[in-house]
């Protein structure tokens, strides 16, 4: 076992893979449910008429519950107001929005390049801080215990090893190995947070790069993996089994942990996406009774943007500000919408559709409308 302190730099933090032996019986067999349910998730985002809708909606709700691992706390509600300008908001709704940004934007950069590189995470690190982070150079960096405020770990020191840990990291993130993509993803997150390379954002980084990792994989299509909010859930099991790996080399142990979060998160948001497709076929049917005359592109921009605003029907329905506003008016009338003022600003909530959003996905199956 490699010797380490808790208050001394880990200069000497092993390379991956483990010299160990991870991928045991009941992490394959866990590791081949968490595809399978992965698998699930992605075909049905895949086949959802309007993807947007999710791909819109999964990486605020990802955005808040990364912010809240590092205690950056703000609500989903403030965060889907204020998506499309937050420049008058909080600054924790600005900076779990920026991780918004910065997952979006590292999505685009896996898809143009195929891999995952420390130029990613300098990129989207940046993004979430809003400035350009680099590679720690100062010393004494260490991560405390919250009740005893004493060094609990302490990463490795020094630009130069930094640097090497670092390409480290990369080269196995992208090597041709034998390790199934979710072991290597899950191998690959906590080594990323050994190194915490930079001096802010390591955690919210590294839960992004987790995506990337596995879009880069070819295992997911669209970055709506969710996987923050299984973290929320068993948040002293995640910080306590990093710690394990570091002190015991408790590869296994951690690994399980990940895949299960896989599991359980694809199922839940499959869920969320199946619960979708019934309520849109709903409202779709609302709106044909309530106005005959609407564009069909009406449906799509109220699921997109669950708090609508009437230049937001106008662009997308190509209709006058009259007819924006008298077709939500309407739905508001009849309970499909709830009007809100904000300031000078009219909003037109879908409330079922937030509702859905943010409850957790444990209730059953969705049944479709009568």
């Amino acid at each position: 076992m490699t010797s380490w302190r808790a208050d001394s730099p880990f200069n000497d933090l092993p390379p991956l893979p483990p010299r160990r032996e991870v991928e045991t019986r009941p992490v394959l067999k866990l590791a081949i449910e968490a595809r399978s349910s992965l698998a699930a998730l992605n075909q049905a985002v895949s086949t959802m008429a309007n993807p947007s809708v999710l791909i819109n909606a999964i990486p605020l709700l990802e955005a808040q519950a990364s912010s809240e691992v590092e205690n950056i706390v703000t609500t989903s509600d403030d965060l889907f107001r204020h998506a499309q300008d937050a420049s008058s908001t909080d600054p924790a709704t600005r900076e779990a929005l920026r991780y918004r940004t910065a997952l979006m934007e590292g999505f685009a950069l896996v898809s143009q390049r195929g891999i995952v590189t420390t130029n990613t995470a300098r990129e989207v690190c940046s993004i979430i801080k809003g400035r350009r982070m680099d590679l720690r150079t100062g010393l004494g960096t260490f991560i405390d215990d919250p009740v005893t405020r004493r060094a609990a770990y302490t990463p490795p020191e020094g630009r130069a090893v930094i640097d090497e840990k670092l390409g480290s990291w990369e080269k196995f993130v992208n090597a041709d190995h034998e390790l199934d993509p979710l072991t290597a993803m899950a191998l690959a997150h906590y080594q990323f947070e050994a190194i915490h390379p930079f001096d802010d954002g390591n955690g919210r980084t590294g839960r992004i790069l987790n995506v990337l990792m596995l879009v880069a994989a070819g295992l997911l299509s669209r970055p709506v993996l969710y996987l923050s909010r299984y973290i929320i859930g068993h948040k002293d099991e995640y910080y306590a089994s990093l710690r394990a790996v570091t002190s015991d080399e408790a590869w296994t142990d951690w690994v399980e942990y990940v895949l299960e979060g896989v599991r359980q998160t694809s199922s839940s948001t499959l869920q969320k996406a199946a619960r979708t497709h019934v309520l849109q076929s709903t409202v779709k049917q609302q709106i044909g009774r309530t106005i005959p005359n609407a564009n069909i592109r009406l449906l799509d921009v109220l699921f997109e943007q669950p708090y609508c605003r009437i230049a937001n029907v106008m662009d997308a329905c190509a209709v006058s500000r009259p007819t924006a506003t008298k077709w939500l008016k309407s739905l508001v009338q009849h309970g499909v919408l709830e009007e809100v003022h904000a300031g000078r600003e009219l909003l037109f909530i879908n409330t079922r559709f937030l509702e859905l959003l943010t409850r957790d996905a444990e209730d059953g199956p969705a049944t479709p409308p009568r």
